[in-house]
C-alpha cells in the first residue's frame, strides 16, 4: 500500500482562504488542525490517502521541490523567487492576492520608480526576495545589493539599513504607518497549486485526479 500523499500548506495570509477551497476539493483536516494551541505540524484529513503539513510559505516550495511533500499551495512570489525546476504549478487558485512592490520613505519617493532610478547604478534594498529584487533592478541596468530580512522590512529605511525595501503589499496600511510609499510593483501575486514533477509521473493515478479537482474547484478548464 502506498504512503499517503502529503499536501503542504502555508501558515499566514493564504491559509484562511485555502481552507474553503480544500473543502470544495473534498479535503478537510482533522479537528486538531484548528486548535490554536496545538504545536503539531502534520495532520490527518477526512481522506485516508491524504495528510497535511502546515509550514512557512517559503518551506512549502522546499518540501514539494525535494519530494518530502508531493503537492502544495503557495504564493506565486515563492514559486518565482525559488524557481525550482522540480516544481510544476498547474493551477492558479485565485486566492491570496497581493503584490510584490518597491517602497521607500514618503519624503524621498518620486512616485515614479523608473524615473528615480535613471541616474542610479547601485541600490541597497532590504527584502526576503533577493532573486526577484535583483532581477527587477537588473532589467533597469542597476546593481541591487540585497539585505536579507525575514520580517519587519518597514524598519530598514528609518534605521539606516537600506533606503528601499521590496516586500508584499496588500492594502498598503503597514507601509503608510511606517512612513513609506510604493514606487513600483514588481509582480501581482496569487496562490498556486504546486506539484513535485517526479511524483506527478510516479503517482499520476493519485495526483492527476487531485489536480483536476482543484481545477474544478476554481473553475479552471486548462492548465495555467
Amino acid at each position: 500500500m502506498s504512503q499517503p500523499l502529503i499536501l503542504a500548506i502555508p501558515k499566514g495570509r493564504i491559509l484562511d482562504e485555502a481552507l474553503p477551497l480544500l473543502a470544495r476539493v473534498g479535503i478537510e483536516p482533522e479537528a486538531d488542525f484548528h486548535d490554536g494551541k496545538s504545536r503539531a505540524l502534520r495532520f490527518a484529513t477526512n481522506q485516508p490517502d491524504v495528510s497535511i503539513i502546515r509550514v512557512r510559505a517559503f518551506d512549502v516550495a522546499t518540501f514539494v521541490a525535494h519530494g518530502a511533500a508531493q503537492i502544495g499551495i503557495v504564493g506565486s512570489d515563492v514559486v518565482e523567487e525559488f524557481d525550482y525546476s522540480e516544481l510544476y504549478a498547474p493551477v492558479d487558485l485565485n486566492i491570496g492576492h497581493c503584490r510584490l512592490s518597491v517602497a521607500e520613505p514618503d519624503g524621498l519617493a518620486t512616485g515614479n520608480d523608473a524615473a528615480s532610478n535613471a541616474m542610479l547604478s547601485h541600490v541597497r534594498v532590504a527584502t526576503k526576495y533577493p532573486h526577484l529584487t535583483r532581477k527587477h533592478y537588473e532589467a533597469q541596468g542597476i546593481q541591487a545589493e540585497c539585505v536579507k530580512l525575514n520580517g519587519a522590512m518597514e524598519l530598514a529605511p528609518s534605521l539606516g539599513l537600506s533606503l528601499r525595501i521590496v516586500d508584499l503589499v496588500s492594502s498598503g496600511a503597514t507601509l503608510r504607518a511606517n512612513g513609506l510609499v510604493e514606487t513600483s510593483v514588481i509582480m501581482q501575486i496569487s496562490a498556486r497549486l504546486i506539484v513535485n514533477r517526479a511524483a506527478f509521473k510516479m503517482r499520476s493515478a493519485e495526483l492527476a485526479p487531485l489536480v483536476e479537482a482543484f481545477r474544478r474547484a476554481v473553475g479552471v478548464r486548462d492548465a495555467a
